[in-house]
C-alpha cells in the first residue's frame, strides 16, 4: 500500500480499505448520501380542461387522466396545492374548431376563462398555459396552412395574441409549444408592449418530432388530419441541432428552455443544462407515462419505484422542473 501522504483521491486506494458498500447498507445510509431527490417543488401538473359544465372524459390511452371542465378540474388543482405542487400547464380543448384556431386566441376561449377561475380560487398557484394552434385548427397542425403546407411567418401573429390573452386572463407564465422559428420573440415583443414585461415565456425549445406524444393527441385531439410535424418539430437523431435552437430562444427572450419529451432525450437536457444558465424543464410526455401504466397494469413493472427512478433519471440529467402526469401520485408516495 502507497504511503497515506500521497494517496489525494480514492482512485488511490484499493479494495478491501475502501468498500462502497458501506454507504448502502441501509436505508437511512442511503437516503443520507443520496445525490438526487424529487420534491412536490420540481413538479409540474398537466390537466386538460374542455369547455362547458360538469364535464369528465377519461382518456382510455392514459389511465387516470382525463379531460374535464375547469369546475371539476379546481377540484384536482386544489388536491395538487395541499400535495406541495406549485405549478400546473393548462391545454385546452374548445367545441369548435376552425381553419385558424380562432378559439386559441378569443378572450372568451376555453384557457382564457379557466385561467381567470383558477385565479379567482387558488391565486397563488402558478398557471402556465401551453401556447398553439393544434387544438384548436380543424387542421390539426400547429399553424396556418396554405397550399398544404404549415406557414411559419403568418403564424407569429396569431400565436403571439393567443399568448397576450392568456397573460391578460392572468397566466402566470405562458408556454409556447408550436416550434415555429420566431415564436418566443414575437411574443416577448407584444407582451412587452402591452405592458407585461414581467410575464416569464417558457419555451418548448427542443421538441421532438416523437411517436411518443401519440396518447396525447387523443387527450388533446389535437392529431394532424394530414402528413405530420417533421417539418417543423426536431429529427429525433439531432443534438447539436438542439442547442441551436435553445440558444435562439435564449436570445429571443425565453426565459425556461425545455426538452420535450423527456426519457428518451436525457443527453439533451444534459447539455442543455451544461450549455446555459437558464431553468431547464423536461415534460415526461404521454407515452412515456402510458408505457409504464400500460406494464404495471400487467405485472411487468412496479409502477411506483418505476415512475421514481424515471423522474429521478431525469433531475439527475439536469432538469430542474419536470412536467409529469405522474406529479399527483408521485406527490402522495413522498408523504407517505
Amino acid at each position: 500500500m502507497s504511503d497515506a501522504s500521497t494517496i489525494r483521491t480514492t482512485a488511490g486506494y484499493s479494495f478491501p480499505r475502501v468498500r462502497l458498500r458501506r454507504l448502502r447498507r441501509t436505508e437511512s445510509l442511503r437516503a443520507l448520501v443520496r445525490e438526487t431527490e424529487i420534491s412536490p417543488q420540481d413538479l409540474i401538473l398537466p390537466l386538460f380542461i374542455r369547455e362547458g359544465t360538469s364535464v369528465r372524459n377519461d382518456i382510455a390511452s392514459m389511465p387516470g387522466v382525463r379531460q374535464q371542465s375547469v369546475d371539476l378540474a379546481l377540484s384536482e388543482i386544489k388536491t395538487a396545492w395541499e400535495l406541495g405542487i406549485r405549478a400546473i400547464l393548462l391545454f385546452g380543448i374548445p367545441d369548435h374548431k376552425d381553419e385558424v384556431g380562432s378559439q386559441a386566441y378569443d378572450e372568451h376561449g376555453v384557457v382564457q376563462v379557466a385561467v381567470r377561475e383558477i385565479k379567482d380560487r387558488l391565486p397563488e398557484m402558478i398557471v402556465i398555459t401551453d401556447v398553439c394552434l393544434c387544438e384548436y385548427t380543424s387542421h390539426g397542425h400547429c399553424g396556418l396552412i396554405r397550399d398544404g403546407d404549415v406557414q411559419n411567418d403568418d403564424s407569429l401573429e396569431l400565436l403571439a395574441r393567443t399568448a397576450l390573452s392568456h397573460v391578460r386572463a392572468g397566466a402566470d407564465i405562458v408556454a409556447p409549444s408550436n416550434m415555429m422559428d420566431g415564436t418566443v420573440l414575437a411574443i416577448r415583443e407584444l407582451l412587452d408592449a402591452e405592458g407585461f414585461q414581467h410575464v416569464p415565456i417558457m419555451a418548448y425549445s427542443a421538441k421532438y418530432a416523437s411517436c411518443f406524444y401519440g396518447p396525447f393527441r387523443e387527450a388533446a385531439e389535437s392529431a394532424p388530419a394530414f402528413g405530420d410535424r417533421r417539418s417543423y418539430q426536431m429529427d429525433p437523431a439531432n443534438v447539436r441541432e438542439a442547442i441551436r435552437e435553445v440558444d435562439m430562444d435564449v436570445i429571443e427572450g425565453a426565459d425556461i428552455v425545455m426538452v420535450k419529451p423527456a426519457l428518451a432525450y436525457l443527453d439533451v437536457i444534459s447539455k442543455v443544462k451544461e450549455r446555459f444558465d437558464l431553468p431547464v424543464a423536461a415534460y415526461n410526455v404521454s407515452g412515456e407515462f402510458a408505457m409504464v401504466k400500460a406494464a404495471a397494469m400487467n405485472g411487468w413493472l412496479d409502477e411506483r419505484r418505476a415512475v421514481m427512478e424515471i423522474l429521478t433519471s431525469i433531475k439527475r440529467a439536469g432538469a430542474d422542473m419536470i412536467i409529469s402526469y405522474h406529479s399527483l401520485d408521485v406527490c402522495r408516495w413522498l408523504s407517505g
